[in-house]
């Protein structure tokens, strides 16, 4: 005991005497020294005596898809400690195939008295769901933000990433490289982060490559967000000349890298490959991916820091915080088709993809 003090004494920078004082919960110390005690325990990995522990400012819910991408988690861990450094409990709740659905884990939640609700790729950016649920718990009292989607029928915060700035710079990358048949696997259509991924392609790929409508649909394949999912669209764009792949999820880029090595390809020397989300260990893969960094750093504090507004009585208004993603390159992504014989365009040279420079 007599060591224990004398580390928080020395971290805190005041007499044994006067932590003493602080953990047996003694009058005299000043409010300041004692949050410098208490600081201390804190560093130092000492648990505070019960009567002494932050009271919590009540249970926050976070409910996110499947955990098996590991972005979601990577977010979950963002949220969460925002959350508990300003003394609120996160309650993770997670949607499995099979499982609670979004819905039943909003009432389990609201059951147990959540302080507020941070919903990530949710229903709110499925085009197709009813967006009346939301304005129900709306009615109920109960302040949420949401994360990864956008309704106009939702009156609440919204935290998303540019995904059409995201495609610009995926394209942009790839057109510099010398790629002129750049393919886009993306997930299911009805989803706002598709629709705009999709945007974001469409208007790259027709500003650098010159394309006319009809070539620049021939380009997108839609599949699952998983690494199968991946794996089958980039075959398919490989079938139609691709030269590189842009992919929605990090997980479908390493789809697709299976996908080009089945067919015989190397990636990059072959096929390019650039993912999305730039996830925990992405980096480590082989190749290493390159990947548009997803701000997943911001992107949690600033939907904490919105809930908490919601929750305080100064709620933001009904509109949308965007945030700006990275493009960062490493292995999967080189040189495009060398330049083919003269009289052939753009399209029929990206074909020829047994033709090509070294990274």
């Amino acid at each position: 005991m007599t060591a224990r003090l004398a580390d928080i004494a020395a971290q805190a920078g005041v007499s044994e005497a006067t932590v003493s004082r602080v953990l047996n919960g003694k009058p005299g110390v000043a409010t300041a020294t004692r949050e410098s005690v208490l600081a201390a325990l804190d560093v130092l990995g000492y648990e505070r005596p019960v009567r002494l522990r932050r009271r919590s400012a009540g249970l926050v819910g976070l409910i996110t898809p499947e955990l098996e991408n590991p972005i979601f988690p990577a977010l979950a861990q963002v949220i969460g400690q925002a959350l508990t450094r300003q003394g609120y409990t996160p309650v993770l709740a997670t949607q499995t195939p099979g499982g609670s659905t979004e819905d039943e884990l909003t009432e389990m939640l609201v059951d147990r008295g959540v302080s507020g609700i941070i919903f990530v790729s949710g229903l709110h950016a499925d085009t197709s769901a009813d967006m009346q649920r939301y304005e129900q718990l709306r009615a109920q009292g109960v302040p949420f933000v949401l994360v990864d989607g956008f309704s106009p029928k939702v009156r609440a915060p919204f935290i998303s990433p540019d995904d059409r700035a995201a495609m610009r710079l995926a394209v942009t990358h790839l057109v510099s490289l010398g790629h002129r048949r750049i393919g886009l696997a993306v997930g299911p259509k009805r989803f706002v982060p598709v629709l705009r991924k999709i945007e974001g392609f469409r208007a790259t790929v027709r500003e650098q490559l010159r394309l006319t409508p009809e070539e620049t649909e021939e380009l997108i394949q839609h599949s699952l967000y998983t690494l199968e999912g991946g794996q089958a669209a980039t075959t398919a764009l490989i079938g139609r000349g691709c030269t590189a792949v842009v992919c929605a999820s990090d997980m479908m880029a390493l789809g697709a890298i299976r996908a080009a090595r089945q067919l015989g390809k190397d990636v990059p020397r072959d096929v390019s490959v650039v993912g999305f989300d730039d996830s925990p260990l992405i980096a480590f893969t082989d190749p290493p991916l390159t990947t548009i960094r997803k701000p997943v750093p911001s992107m949690g504090q600033a939907a904490v820091r919105t809930l908490l507004e919601e929750i305080g009585g100064t709620p933001a208004p009904h509109s949308e915080f965007v945030f700006m993603p990275e493009l960062v390159v490493r292995g999967s992504t080189a040189s495009g088709p060398a330049p083919g014989p003269l009289g052939n365009s753009p399209g029929e040279t990206g074909r020829k993809s047994g033709s090509r420079t070294s990274p």
